[in-house]
C-alpha cells in the first residue's frame, strides 16, 4: 500500500508541475504583450517588420536640386503674379492713354478758337464753309441719343424676353439652336448690318410708309437694336442662371407660376446682372459707327419723326477725319467729339454705378 501511495503521489506532482510552468509562461507572455500563438519564426519576422529600416542613402547633389527646384518655383509664381497684375492694370493705363491722346489732339481748341456755347447750342454742323465755318454739335448730340433710346426701346424688352426664354422655358436642341444663332448674329460684321440696312430694310420701309427716304431715323434705330440685342441676351441669361434653384423651388412650393417666378422672383435676384445687360446694349449702340453712317442719312437736323434722317457723333467722326487737315481746327474739333463721347460714355457708366450701388442698398435694408 505504501508503494502505491507514493507513485500516486508522485504522478500528481509530475502532473502539476508542468501545468503550473505552462500558465507561470502564459503570465509571462501576458505581461510582456506577445500574442502566446506565434511561434519563434513568427515572432522573429514580426520583430523584423516592427524594426525601423534603416535611411535609404541620400544621393549625391539632392538638397541642392531640391533648393533650386524650389527657388525656380517661387520665381516662376512671383512672375505669374506681376503678369496678372500688369494686365489688370493695363486696361486702366490704355483708357487713359486713349484719354490722353484725344485730349491732346482737342486741346488747342477746346481751350482756345473754339465757342463752346456754340458748340453745344448750334445746329449748325459747317466746318468746310470758307466764309464761316461752324461747329454746332447739338444736332449730332440729338441724333445720337435719339437713335440710341429708339434702339433700346426695340431691343431692351426683346432681349431680355429671350433671355428669359431660353433660361427658363426652353430646353433640349432648341435652346442650343437659339444660342448658337444669336451667337452669330453678335458676329455679323456693322458694316452688313449697314448694307442690311440701306438695301433691305430701307426700301421695305418706303413701300410700308411711304417715306420719302429709306434711311432715316428708323432704320437706324431698328438695326442697332438688332446689333444690341446679342449682347442683351446673353448677359440676361448669365445673370438669370446664377439666381440659385432654391429661389425657384421655393416659390414652387409657395405654388407661384412659372411666369410669378420670373417677374416676382427672378427679376428682382438677377436685377444688377439685367441692368448690366441692358448698359452694355446701351454703349453697344452710342459706340456703333459705320452701321448709323449707312441707314441714318446722314443729315445734320434734329428729327422730328420717326423717318427723318439723322447723323450722330461717331458717323461725323468716321465721315470727316480723313478729309480734315491735319493739325487744323475742323480736325482738332473732330477730337472734341471724341471727348463728348467720352463724357457720354462717363455718364452712363457713373448713373450704372449709382442705380447698382443704390439696389444694393435698399436690398441690404
Amino acid at each position: 500500500m505504501a508503494g502505491g501511495f507514493g507513485q500516486a503521489d508522485w504522478f500528481g506532482v509530475g502532473l502539476v508541475k508542468p501545468i503550473e510552468s505552462s500558465a507561470r509562461r502564459r503570465q509571462q507572455t501576458c505581461s510582456t504583450g506577445e500574442n502566446p500563438k506565434l511561434s519563434v519564426r513568427g515572432r522573429t519576422d514580426l520583430a523584423t517588420k516592427s524594426s525601423p529600416k534603416p535611411n535609404a542613402p541620400e544621393v549625391p547633389g539632392g538638397g541642392f536640386l531640391r533648393r533650386l527646384a524650389s527657388g525656380v518655383s517661387l520665381t516662376a509664381e512671383a512672375g505669374i503674379e506681376w503678369t496678372i497684375r500688369l494686365c489688370g492694370w493695363s486696361a486702366i493705363l490704355f483708357v487713359f492713354a486713349i484719354f490722353f491722346f484725344v485730349l491732346r489732339e482737342g486741346a488747342p481748341v477746346l481751350f482756345g478758337e473754339l465757342d463752346l456755347v456754340e458748340f453745344f447750342t448750334s445746329t449748325h454742323w459747317q466746318p468746310t464753309s470758307l466764309v464761316r465755318p461752324r461747329y454746332g454739335a447739338l444736332a449730332l448730340m440729338v441724333g445720337t441719343l435719339s437713335v440710341t433710346g429708339l434702339a433700346m426701346l426695340l431691343a431692351v424688352p426683346v432681349g431680355l424676353g429671350a433671355a428669359v426664354y431660353i433660361s427658363e422655358f426652353c430646353q433640349g436642341k432648341v435652346k442650343e439652336t437659339l444660342k448658337i444663332v444669336i451667337e452669330l448674329l453678335a458676329a455679323i460684321p456693322s458694316v452688313v448690318w449697314g448694307f442690311i440696312g440701306l438695301m433691305v430694310m430701307g426700301p421695305l420701309l418706303m413701300d410700308l410708309t411711304g417715306a420719302e427716304v429709306g434711311v432715316n431715323l428708323l432704320t437706324g434705330g431698328v438695326i442697332l437694336a438688332l446689333m444690341s440685342v446679342p449682347v442683351i441676351v446673353s448677359v440676361g441669361e448669365d445673370a438669370l442662371k446664377a439666381v440659385p434653384d432654391s429661389y425657384r423651388e421655393a416659390a414652387l412650393a409657395l405654388g407661384a407660376s412659372r411666369w410669378e417666378i420670373v417677374y416676382r422672383v427672378l427679376f428682382p435676384a438677377a436685377k444688377n446682372g439685367l441692368l448690366a445687360a441692358v448698359l452694355l446694349g446701351v454703349g453697344r449702340a452710342v459706340g456703333e459707327t459705320m452701321a448709323v453712317l449707312m441707314a441714318t442719312g446722314h443729315a445734320v437736323q434734329i428729327p422730328y419723326s420717326l423717318l427723318d434722317p439723322i447723323r450722330t457723333l461717331t458717323a461725323t467722326i468716321a465721315a470727316e477725319l480723313g478729309e480734315a487737315v491735319k493739325g487744323g481746327t475742323h480736325y482738332r474739333v473732330l477730337f472734341v467729339i471724341g471727348l463728348l463721347l467720352f463724357a457720354i460714355s462717363f455718364v452712363v457708366n457713373l448713373t450704372a454705378d449709382v442705380i447698382v450701388k443704390g439696389i444694393k442698398g435698399e436690398s441690404r435694408n
